[in-house]
Parts: C-alpha cells; structure tokens; sequence
C-alpha cells in the first residue's frame, strides 16, 4: 500500500490541497462518475493519496494513453545505452516493417507521432500474439508521408515501440518495462497484467449524457468531433480480462495514482541514475515536434520522445495540463479523463485517475483543466 507522509513536511499548502480535494470529489459526491483516485507528490514522496466512492486506495484503473510514457521511458533506457538510435529507420530493427512506403519511418517519428500510419489497424485477437502483429506491420500503409505532419497514433506507434524494445533487449517488452523500469523504482506492474493478478481493476463505466451539437460547434468548431479507434466501445472492452493482459503499450496499463504520481517522481529525479541524465532531459524536456494537434484544437502539439510538454505559448490547457503549471511541465494523459504530469519548476507531480468515461468531452476536459490548475499551486 501506498503510503504518505505529512505534506507540510513537503513544502505542500494543506489549505490549497484541500481546495484541490474539494474539486477531485465534485462529480463523485453529484453523482457523475462512479470513482476516483489522486494523488499527489513531492521529493520522491507522496504528500497525498485519496480516493473517492465505491473504491479504496489499493483500487487499480486502466489508464489508456498515460501508459505511453512508461513505454516511452523503457526505450530510453535502450538509448541512453545506444542500442537504440532514434535517428535510424526502423525498419533495421524490424525488416518485417519495410513495406508499403514504411521503410523511411525513423525511430524519432514513431516516437513523435508524425510516422504517417495513425490508423494502422491491430486489435483483438491479432494484438496478443507477436508473429501476427508482425504480419500487421507488414500489411500497414501510410496515410502521409512521414515527417511532415502530426496526427496522434493511438496505438500504432505504441506497438512499434514494443516491438523495437523485444528486439534490442531481447525481453517481452512488458517484462522489461517492469523489469527495467517500474520494478526498478519500486513500483508494481502497470503494463501486461495477468488474469490472476486483475483483482481490484475498476470497471469502465458510461457517464453522462452526449455534448449537443451546437456545444461541440461552439467548443471545436464542428458540430460532431472525427470518429477514431478511440471509441467507448475500445474503451470498454479493457473490462475485459484478456484484454488487460495484453498490456497493450499504447492504452492498456493498469496503476492506482499513487504510482503514477511517484512514475513522474522518478522522472523528475532519476533514482540511482536509472536513466542516462541527458537522455532523460532530452525526453522529457526538448520540443521536438511541433506541427499542429487538431486534438489540441490546432495549436502545436509540444511533443517530446512520448510526452506532451505545456509550453508557454498559452496553450498548455489545449495539450490537457492546467493553467497554472510551468512551462516545463510534462507527462501524457489518458482517454477516460486520466491526468498525469510533473513539473520540474514546482517538484510536483500529479495523478487523477477515474472509471467514469464521462461520454462529454467538453465537461471532461473542463475538469482535467480544473483539477489540474489546483493541483499545479498546492506547493507552497
């Protein structure tokens, strides 16, 4: 069990903290979502781990995209040793991707999410087994040509990454981002999780009533926002036992707050040198993609080697962090309204993790930005 210590003790305003748990339990005490976590943390520490309706503090959630950066973070173990060479093709680490135009897509795009094959189709029950997602690779086409446009890789990319990661450690990526990463730190299993061990998982549940027409115009500009495979019906099937198991790299890790939050900690302060110093600054702190994110509403996606950085053009909201956050804030949320960062400007990091999928994404993203705000100013 995660356990915290008194946040005064870690330069935290107990009173903003409180105004920060006021808003975390707003939709479970009005009878929106079902439950929720956050958590909260400072110096390596958690200064506070709470939940809210029917779960308590060992509860785990699925948290979809947040899972990108613990995958994204076992890759930069292999790079900060050089067995991975972001500037390389990937295709001469998997000849099985030299197909269809892909043979140009380097490890760098993958990573950024302008590799060109956003929509590349794996699923069930194709995604369990390795040789028939090495016959997907070879079957996918590119949609643009890569290098010259963002659009989010929802699972795609994520997949490609594993399966670079099996190559050069010669390990099944979610032993080795356990192994490697969150087992290293002291933190359990996020990625892969056996059937056996799926005890305690919130299920996903619908919330809410749709945003109307006229709401979505207002907001994004079109009266009903592009269908992707980020359906609720994706979403839902990681209620499913099998599919929890996968680990799919890109969306299917499983983690309370309390460990997500102290993921961004280690990030933040690189335990016994865990990562190369200048690999880990680089990853997680050099922009180097900045194309427009029609997810961010056209402003310019801020990514990183697998997180999104706030920035200081104005736009930090529109990438999902707050208003109050550094510009150096970074980290990679979830669909479902799951929130994960660390700002190096305030040594906080953040967690907020729920089973309600709140089916308005206006109202949804309201509340990331507002937990988020209240959270970015507890450090005193």
């Amino acid at each position: 069990m995660a356990t915290t210590v008194d946040p005064e003790s870690l330069g935290i305003d107990t009173g903003r903290l409180g105004e920060l748990r006021t808003r975390v339990r707003r939709e479970i005490d009005g009878g929106l979502l079902p439950s929720c976590q956050f958590a909260l943390a400072k110096d390596g520490r958690l200064a506070a781990f709470e939940a809210f309706g029917d779960v308590g503090s060992e509860t785990r959630y699925v948290i979809f995209s947040a899972t990108k950066a613990f995958v994204a973070s076992a890759a930069w173990l292999l790079i900060g040793e050089g067995s991975l060479d972001i500037d390389r093709r990937v295709a001469e680490y998997i000849p099985e991707f030299a197909t269809n135009g892909k043979d140009v897509v380097t490890v760098e795009q993958v990573m950024l999410h302008t590799s060109g094959f956003p929509r590349a189709p794996l699923g069930p029950p194709a995604w369990a087994d390795r040789d028939r997602r090495l016959e997907a690779f070879a079957k996918w086409r590119l949609n643009w040509e890569p290098g010259t446009a963002h659009e989010y890789h929802p699972t795609s990319a994520h997949w490609v990454l594993a399966e670079l990661i099996e190559r050069i450690s010669g390990r099944d990526y979610r032993d080795f981002v356990h192994e490697a990463v969150t087992g290293a730190i002291g933190l359990p299993r996020v990625v892969g999780i056996p059937a056996e061990d799926q005890d305690g998982i919130a299920e996903l549940a619908l919330c809410g009533e749709p945003a109307s027409t006229d709401e979505l115009e207002a907001i994004f500009g079109v009266p009903e926002l592009p269908v992707t495979e980020v359906t609720d019906d994706a979403l839902l099937s990681f209620n499913r036992s099998d599919v929890r198991a996968v680990g799919v790299p890109g969306g299917g890790g499983v983690a309370t707050a309390a460990t997500v939050a102290l993921f961004y900690q280690a990030l933040l302060h690189n335990p016994d040198g865990l990562w190369d110093p200048d690999v880990l600054a680089d990853a997680t702190g050099r922009v180097r993609n900045t194309f427009p994110d029609l997810l961010a509403l056209g402003a310019p996606a801020n990514r990183a080697l697998g997180v999104v950085v706030a920035g200081d053009d104005g736009n930090a909201n529109r990438r999902g962090f707050g208003h109050t956050q550094s510009p150096r804030t970074f980290g990679h949320n979830g669909a479902g309204g799951q929130i994960a960062w660390a700002d190096p400007e305030s040594g906080l990091s953040f967690s907020y993790v729920t089973n309600g999928r709140d089916v308005n994404p206006i109202r949804e993203g309201r509340r990331s930005i507002g937990i988020s705000s209240r959270a970015a100013v507890c450090a005193s």
